[in-house]
């Protein structure tokens, strides 16, 4: 039976991947459409597939109760950040450098964890995440044209790799504050509060220059905020069959995946620098993610042999 809710994690995990790949891929195609319109269309039309699956599951009543609508302000403005950074580096960016950037956020949360909430990281993970780092650096280091001719010759790349590496900030930031939500708060009062805050939140960069979009570009962005909303259902399921550790090093099927993609249907030919930091950041998160698997499984066989108090 464990098995057998570890493949139906591991799939639902696979599912959000290719889901979530998709909906990048919308987004990315529907050119010309600035970043704080795209946050509208993925958060506005990821509310119909939630509230559909939240009345399924028979939640929606809980899902809309929360004692503490701050904490989800604070994720919302977090979150909401991080999703106009990322989706701002999608128009800039190649789609696989893009994503690949976006991996460093596990790395980033051991960072935030040990600062704000004083979790002990030891010198493994340490180690792990400085690798990781410099695999980062890599990717980036190409665009960072600013270094050599200042900031008035920083090309449209160079200012998605930025945006890219502050969206893993920002997503980090958002997962730690996450944890403490997930305390007191169910998943399905996440994710709909989230939703309906980034909506709000892009809705209000109306006055900074949105388009009014081709009929095909509508059609791209309603299925990218459809996709979003089904990919977040895929992956609360996967986290309900399986646990974080099992089907976590399955996100970073997305960079074979996003390297097809991009090739594909963008014509983009991924870069040396790219190809060596992605697999420097990849076997770094995975050891993280070890790491994390493993310690677990130290405090659980503590806590069985220790005394009752």
């Amino acid at each position: 039976m464990l098995r057998q809710n570890a493949m139906t994690g591991i799939a639902f995990k696979l599912s959000s991947v290719c889901v979530f790949l998709g909906m990048s891929s919308l987004l990315k195609a529907s050119e010309g459409v600035p970043a704080g319109q795209l946050v509208f269309f993925r958060s506005f039309f990821a509310i119909l597939p939630i509230i559909v699956y939240l009345i399924w599951k028979g939640e929606l009543g809980v899902g809309i109760k929360t004692k503490h609508p701050l904490s989800h302000l604070m994720r919302g403005l977090v979150g909401t950040g991080g999703m106009m950074t990322g989706f701002f580096a999608l128009t800039q960016l190649p789609l696989a450098e893009a994503i690949t950037i976006s991996y460093a956020t596990p790395l980033l949360i051991v960072i935030f964890s040990a600062v704000f909430y004083h979790e002990q990281v030891r010198l493994y993970r340490w180690s792990a995440v400085l690798v990781g780092l410099v695999g980062v650096i890599i990717i980036i280091w190409p665009r960072l044209t600013v270094f050599s001719g200042g900031l008035e010759d920083m090309s449209g790349a160079t200012l998605g790799a930025i945006s890219a590496l502050v969206a893993a900030g920002f997503a980090a930031t958002a997962m730690v504050l996450v944890r403490k939500l997930v305390e007191t708060e169910r998943s399905a009062t996440i994710v709909l509060y989230f939703s309906v805050m980034s909506a709000a939140l892009g809705l209000l960069t109306l006055p900074f220059g949105w388009v009014m979009p081709t009929p095909e570009q509508f059609a791209l962005l309603i299925g990218a905020g459809i996709f979003g909303g089904v990919g977040q259902i895929l992956l609360t399921e996967s986290y309900r069959h399986a646990d974080m550790s099992v089907v976590a090093p399955f996100e970073y099927a997305s960079l074979i995946l996003s390297v097809l993609i991009g090739y594909v249907i963008f014509r983009d030919v991924p870069t040396i620098e790219m190809l060596i930091g992605g697999a420097i950041v990849v076997g770094s998160g995975l050891f993280i993610i070890y790491r994390e698997h493993k310690l677990g499984l130290e405090r659980k066989k503590a806590s069985e042999v220790s005394p009752p108090q």
